[in-house]
């Protein structure tokens, strides 16, 4: 198993990229996240990969750092989920961004990645809820913080309204989640108001 990549990044296109390691070039497909993130042609890159073996082909999978390879691994665990839709998720969103959607039941949010309808991004969630522990991600505040919306009524009510106003519900949770949950339905309304105009 080829755990990782260092080497010289010879080339690139829309879903893949070249790295030189020994005088050998190994072919990684990689998200969109990973592309950006690329240095210059003949530049040295790190990626942490995953090889991917099926009866017809062997590919590997580069990411730019381990909190995507991480997501990537954790999505195509899910039943009929492969690397494809799992390149097209982390290709729309971060990982952070992915995992906020699954802890705050929000399988709508992933239908923006291509080829992922609302039957598939419903199992994803559903899967995949209980097993968002898992990414070791720097943003496990914000992950509490949508745990934190679903605990009491007040906090329920508030992410509605604030859907209802045309919030996702992930941006609602998150948002409702940060604040005191001993606040009144309408402070923490007002509260989160205030945080989702400022953008935080």
């Amino acid at each position: 198993m080829i755990a990782s990549l260092n080497g010289k990044l010879i080339y690139t296109d829309n879903t893949s990229a070249v790295v030189e390691c020994g005088g050998v070039g190994f072919k990684c497909f990689v998200t969109k996240n990973t592309l950006y993130n690329l240095p210059g042609k003949n530049e040295n890159v790190f990626l942490h990969t995953y090889m991917v073996v099926r009866e017809d082909a062997m590919d590997l999978y580069g990411f730019i750092d381990r909190e995507e390879l991480e997501c990537f691994k954790l999505i195509t665990s899910v039943s009929g989920v492969g690397s494809k839709i799992g390149l097209a998720l982390l290709s729309e969103f971060t990982a952070n961004q992915i995992t906020l959607y699954i802890a705050s039941n929000d399988p709508k949010a992933l239908t923006a990645a291509s080829g992922v309808g609302i039957k598939l991004a419903q199992r994803i969630v559903l899967e995949l809820k209980d097993k968002i522990g898992s990414l070791e991600s720097g943003e496990a505040l914000e992950i509490k913080a949508v745990g934190n919306a679903t605990v009491n009524s007040n906090s329920k009510e508030a992410v509605a309204a604030l859907q209802s106003l045309g919030y996702t519900q992930s941006e609602a949770s998150l948002a409702v989640g940060r604040l005191d949950q001993a606040l009144s339905t309408e402070e923490l309304i007002k509260q989160a108001l205030k945080s989702l105009a400022r953008g935080l």
